[in-house]
């Protein structure tokens, strides 16, 4: 009678943690970790950047960082290959959804901000 129970429970206990998402755009890679999409508006564009990372003890504050500094400088380059200048994006304008599976020790970050063309550019 345990058996099936705790088969029932460790199926519960691992199924995978992700944050909360925003957008229903395509991804694209970006170096080796970060997965982005862009959602182009007239004044500038929406970005989002999905973030993971392995970690044996939880640093949520440290993955988000990452995740804050991955969408800075994604919007950058992108802005970049679109021959735009962009205004400067505050890191406290960045929205961030974080979540951790602790069977895996795998952190996730989804970070999302709206970037703004800078006038004449």
């Amino acid at each position: 009678m345990r058996v099936p129970i705790l088969i029932t429970l460790s199926l519960f206990l691992s199924g995978c943690a992700a944050p909360v998402s925003h957008t229903n755009t395509t991804k694209s890679t970006y170096d080796k970790d970060p997965q982005y999409s862009v959602d182009n508006r007239k004044d500038g564009f929406g970005i989002t950047v999905y973030y993971s990372s392995y970690q044996f003890i939880s640093k949520s504050d440290a993955a988000a960082k990452v995740c804050k500094s991955q969408t800075t400088a994604i919007a950058l380059e992108y802005s970049d290959k679109m021959d735009k200048r962009i205004k400067l994006v505050e890191q406290s304008r960045i929205n961030t959804s974080m979540s951790r599976n602790d069977l895996t020790n795998i952190t996730l970050c989804q970070a999302d901000t709206i970037v703004e063309w800078l006038e004449g550019s």
